[in-house]
């Protein structure tokens, strides 16, 4: 028996507003939820739903709550299920967002940020290993790695084309045999194009308005935020390196150190890390024309990055069977993986260097320019705090949340020293 809309609304709440940890915490807890707690959902369901879900680019948590409640009570539950997903993280960084603007220069303040940034910077290791032990299971897929590495590093080459690249060759070294398709009876064409229509049209129609109207600000975010919404392949890590090329070195809305900040609150609240771009959104609006046009933007940032993972879902959920029996597809994602493995690398070190030295500038090698830290710019403070978190998270075993919480008050302690 399928639960009610308010039963819906009850269990996907309390998801939402528990879903701290990353993705990997989210999809256990979806799975305590609605496979073991509740009879809702089998697991072979579940198990599809999610692989489905890693193809898709967004936040693989977000569209696999919204699959829930899609199979559960159709579109008005994907609706409720995806949205209580995002809203009460969204609700956290708005409010984090006023504080910062407040007091985020305040020196004691930007001590404890510097605890925050140098967990961030252990954080994102921890990512990058338990990833690559999932991804570069041979000696292919590790050099698609470090191609892509490379890639972005070295050639500053765009993120999409990267992803593009690496989906292309995972898809046509493949070899294999076909499965057959799955029993599940596909939809009807028209019906596809009529929700592909509905959605598009509510995705990119008032970006098209902002833009007609003239609200450059609002606009050119919410383009930007659109775009990053179709690339963003193995979760928030793998786009923040393109993320920052573009709203630090390209518009310069926000600084590099404010856009460290960013990710480091990001990590303290509840729901998909993606929400960062809510945080680079309104950050940008509160620079450029105070409170109203924060809010503003942060509405645009979050329209922009997750209508679309409704789009997604809506569009592909019906044919769940049919692209998962597709190998090639999945050896394509495989291929994406890799090459993120690389990027999300990419990103390390620029926190890392960031972080660590006050002084980097760029160093000529041939045709490429890199980033060339002065030795005697390195901040011991910074250092220090990054060991520490390395200690509380890969020696004690810590969560997230509790070490940025014990790493802020270390970075704050330190200010009276």
């Amino acid at each position: 028996m399928n639960p009610s809309l308010s039963e819906l609304v009850q269990v996907f709440g309390r998801i939402g507003l528990l879903s701290f940890g990353g993705p990997a915490a989210q999809i256990s807890l979806m799975h305590q939820e609605l496979v073991e707690r509740r009879p809702w959902l089998d697991e072979q369901t579940y198990l599809r739903a999610l692989s489905l879900c890693m193809l898709l680019p967004g936040p693989e948590a977000m569209q696999l709550a919204t699959y829930a409640g899609w199979r559960l009570r159709g579109v008005a539950g994907g609706l409720i299920a995806g949205a209580l997903f995002v809203l009460p993280g969204a609700c956290v960084i708005a409010v984090l967002v006023g504080l910062y603007a407040a007091y985020g220069n305040l020196p004691l303040v930007q001590a404890g940020f510097l605890g925050v940034k140098a967990t961030v910077i252990v954080i994102v290791l921890q990512a990058l290993r338990n990833l690559a032990r999932k991804a570069l299971t041979d000696a292919h897929h590790r050099a698609i790695a470090g191609l892509g590495f490379l890639a972005i590093f070295a050639f500053n080459l765009p993120f999409p084309l990267i992803i593009l690249a690496a989906a292309i060759w995972g898809y046509v070294t493949f070899e294999g045999d076909a499965k057959p398709l799955g029993t599940q009876t596909a939809p009807k064409a028209t019906g596809t194009m009529r929700t592909a229509a509905l959605w598009l049209t509510l995705w990119l129609g008032p970006l098209l308005l902002l833009t007609v109207t003239g609200q450059k600000l609002l606009s050119d975010l919410g383009w930007f935020f659109a775009r990053l919404a179709v690339v963003t392949f193995g979760g928030a890590y793998a786009v923040l390196a393109y993320m920052t090329q573009t709203v630090v070195d390209k518009y310069q809305w926000v600084s590099t150190d404010q856009m460290i900040d960013a990710l480091g609150l990001a990590e303290t609240t509840p729901g998909p890390l993606i929400l960062v771009t809510q945080f680079v959104a309104m950050l940008t609006g509160q620079i450029s024309g105070g409170a109203s046009l924060a809010f503003a933007a942060g509405a645009v940032a979050l329209w922009a990055t997750f209508v679309p993972c409704f789009l997604w879902i809506f569009l592909a959920a019906p044919y769940l069977d049919q692209l998962a029996a597709r190998p090639k597809l999945s050896a394509a994602l495989h291929g994406i993986t890799a090459a993120v493995v690389g990027v999300i690398l990419n990103l390390s070190v620029w926190f890392s260097l960031n972080v660590l030295f006050r002084e980097i500038p760029e160093k000529s090698l041939g045709p490429v320019t890199i980033p060339w830290p002065i030795p005697t710019s390195l901040n011991p403070t910074a250092l220090g705090l990054t060991l520490l978190a390395g200690l509380l998270i890969f020696k004690f075993k810590l969560g997230m949340a509790t070490t940025l919480i014990i790493m802020a008050a270390v970075g704050t302690g330190m200010h009276f020293l």
